[in-house]
């Protein structure tokens, strides 16, 4: 069984699965002191509509990796998801490149106070009895680590390390592979004793670096083809060409697929993403993507084994 936003799901029957998508991402604080910014009515039905046209494509389950950093509440894409048929599955773990948020700062460890990190507590919390008092139970922890590994940034991945050690709930990392981290943070959460096979390597599908790619999945891991649509940083068809080439090794069962999208993302002004990164949606694997896998070489049961059954073992 797999905890989603509507209660237990068996994994068999989470379908077609997009490993990497978030409903909002947001700066809470900027929301509800600047309330000029957020049409609650307005983004929640925009949100209903763009996830009822992904469902329409097929998809049958989201993975919404949106934790303390990103914005998550949980209670809001409750309401929407009672709206619309698909599954989605929230997760628990903190966002941050650089330091921990200043709540975290003056106790745990390496601080002034000591003591365990509050953090474990936290996110142990969330998967085993519900985020916020919903009963929404997080089914896997996500970190993030972009250029370096800071001292916050160790903490964070130290502290969802021993939460998995704690409740077996997989890991999803963002990462740069511009600056080949996913490399570090699987050294630091394999010597935190974490199984690396429990593990997504996120925004792998950033680099045609193919060599880099190998040795992360040499290591154990799954990695995140998930950040189609934001051509600016790899265009689609590089995407396509990479996924193929690992696929043509043999290795279609260690890449999952996503966006990285959202229904709505504050980090930028309105009407940034639509006219800037137009690709940039929940669909555009479905309308775009598959088709050009396929063209490419990639079998039907290929698909299958990077859309249904890595994020069914993922999640077993």
């Amino acid at each position: 069984m797999v905890e989603t936003v509507r209660g237990q799901v068996p994994v068999d029957q989470l379908g077609t699965v997009l490993m990497h998508e978030h409903v909002f991402v947001l700066n809470e604080e900027i929301r509800r002191n600047y309330p000029e910014f957020w049409d609650e009515e307005a983004r929640v039905a925009d949100a209903i509509r763009r996830l009822r046209e992904l469902a329409g494509r097929g998809v049958n389950t989201i993975v919404d990796p949106t934790v303390i950093g990103l914005g998550r509440d949980v209670e809001r894409v409750a309401r929407i998801n009672a709206e619309v048929d698909l599954n989605i599955i929230a997760a628990t773990g903190l966002y941050t490149y650089d330091s921990v948020p200043f709540f975290f700062r003056m106790h745990g460890p390496g601080t002034l106070l000591g003591g365990d990190d509050l953090m474990v507590r936290m996110f142990v919390k969330d998967i085993t009895e519900g985020i916020a008092g919903t009963g929404i139970k997080a089914a896997f922890l996500k970190c993030a680590i972009e250029e370096e590994l800071t001292p916050g940034v160790e903490r964070v991945l130290n502290a969802v390390a021993e939460a998995h050690n704690r409740t077996g709930a997989p890991i999803t990392v963002h990462t740069s592979p511009g600056h080949r981290t996913g490399l570090v943070a699987q050294e630091v959460l394999r010597r935190n004793g974490v199984d690396l096979g429990r593990v997504v390597i996120g925004h792998s599908g950033d680099t045609t670096d193919t060599d880099y790619l190998r040795e992360l999945i040499d290591n154990g891991c799954y990695i995140g083809m998930d950040r189609f649509g934001l051509d600016a940083l790899l265009p689609t068809d590089d995407r396509v060409a990479t996924i193929a080439k690992l696929v043509g090794e043999g290795l279609a069962d260690r890449m999952v697929l996503a966006h990285d999208a959202s229904c709505h993302i504050d980090w930028f002004p309105q009407g940034v993403v639509e006219e800037a990164m137009p690709n940039w949606h929940f669909t555009h694997i479905h309308d775009v993507v598959l088709p050009a896998l396929r063209e490419a070489g990639v079998s039907e049961q290929q698909l299958t084994t990077m859309l249904v059954d890595n994020p069914r073992r993922y999640f077993s």
